[in-house]
């Protein structure tokens, strides 16, 4: 199974189908008073990211990466910077570029994957914006790789990312009223280690499939890829969202400075 394709072509449904909360295009109102300077990103669920985490951002060069469907991109461009926004889905590019040209935004969009796409965008940016994506890769140590190789040095790389235990979990039993029972080795994969049948039913359903990485991978890893981490911060969804939520954070986000 080609869980790249498979994956593309879960998020563009899930974007068509105009049901998620990641998949909503700020209004106008949101991008005005991006202008002004009244605005906030997350890279996680909830938390806004702190503002210092991105520098004077007026000019600033931004690429966002995997955070496609016209929400962070349109809003980092309308504050002042200029935004490059890079997904595997057409169908959420699509949502940036009709907010860039409802608002009269100047922001490009480039179709490629998250583990491969220097290539594609160039370097010399101050600034990669990953919201909370890659539990979408099977690997995540080239991701690091790839946002080192387009940062200028000294460049920011403000990342989200899951809490690895969180995929100890059935979330499908879960969420029916099941136990908060264990279920899975980490690390998670689910197309290797959901059971056939239920793995192929969120395939015939068109869902993502997840990974799940350790932390020696998303902080280690961008340590080992020329970075310095200088922020960090928990976050949670809500209990209407996870039953994990009263027992622990379920989401992280990390500031990290390229070296040099």
């Amino acid at each position: 199974m080609d869980i790249h394709a498979h994956n593309r072509d879960a998020w563009n449904a899930e974007s068509e189908s105009g049901d998620s909360e990641w998949c909503q295009p700020v209004d106008a109102a949101t991008i005005a008073a991006a202008r002004t300077g009244d605005w906030s990103v997350i890279l996680t669920p909830n938390k806004p990211v702190p503002r210092d985490w991105f520098g004077d951002i007026k000019g600033a060069r931004i690429l966002c990466l995997a955070s496609g469907g016209g929400q962070q991109a349109p809003m980092l461009a309308a504050a002042g910077a200029t935004v490059t926004s890079v997904d595997l889905s057409p169908a959420q590019l699509a949502k940036d570029a009709e907010v860039a040209a409802r608002e009269g935004l100047a922001l490009e969009t480039i179709e490629a994957d998250m583990t491969a796409f220097s290539d594609k965008v160039g370097s010399g940016y101050d600034l990669v914006f990953n919201a909370t994506s890659n539990l979408f890769a099977g690997r995540i140590l080239p991701v690091w790789r790839e946002c080192a190789a387009i940062l200028k040095p000294g460049g920011r790389l403000l990342a989200g990312f899951m809490n690895p235990d969180f995929f100890l979990f059935d979330h499908d039993e879960v969420d029916a009223g099941g136990p908060l029972t264990a279920r899975f080795h980490l690390p998670f994969s689910a197309a290797r280690d959901l059971p056939v049948g239920q793995r192929e039913e969120r395939v015939r359903r068109r869902e993502a499939l997840e990974y799940s990485h350790s932390l020696e991978d998303q902080i280690g890893g961008q340590i080992a890829a020329g970075f310095t981490i200088e922020g960090f911060y928990e976050d949670r969804w809500s209990a209407d969202a996870t039953r994990l939520d009263p027992y622990m954070p379920t989401s992280f986000a990390t500031l990290a400075r390229k070296s040099g």
